[in-house]
């Protein structure tokens, strides 16, 4: 699958340490290193919303991954003249 660290028992969703909510620990470390496919998938599903005509909904996933993006300092790219 993806690169990174493989995913231990206490990282993964559903196990009966979740009861208690989500571990931030566990869960910034996930998304740390799997940032890109992360903002990858969340563009497909986007485009996907766009492509449905759900505005709204494809509105959603981008401000995700904008949110998403700023947390991790991806920087953004300089717009280009063209």
């Amino acid at each position: 699958m993806g690169q990174g660290t493989p995913l231990t028992e206490s990282d993964q969703v559903g196990r009966t340490g979740m009861s208690e909510g989500p571990n931030p620990e566990a869960l910034s470390r996930v998304v740390a290193e799997h940032l890109g496919p992360l903002l990858y998938a969340l563009e497909v599903c986007a485009t996907a919303m766009d492509n449905a005509q759900r505005r709204e909904d494809s509105n959603y996933y981008r401000a995700l991954a904008r949110l998403l993006a700023d947390a991790g300092g991806t920087e953004k790219r300089p717009e280009t003249e063209g």
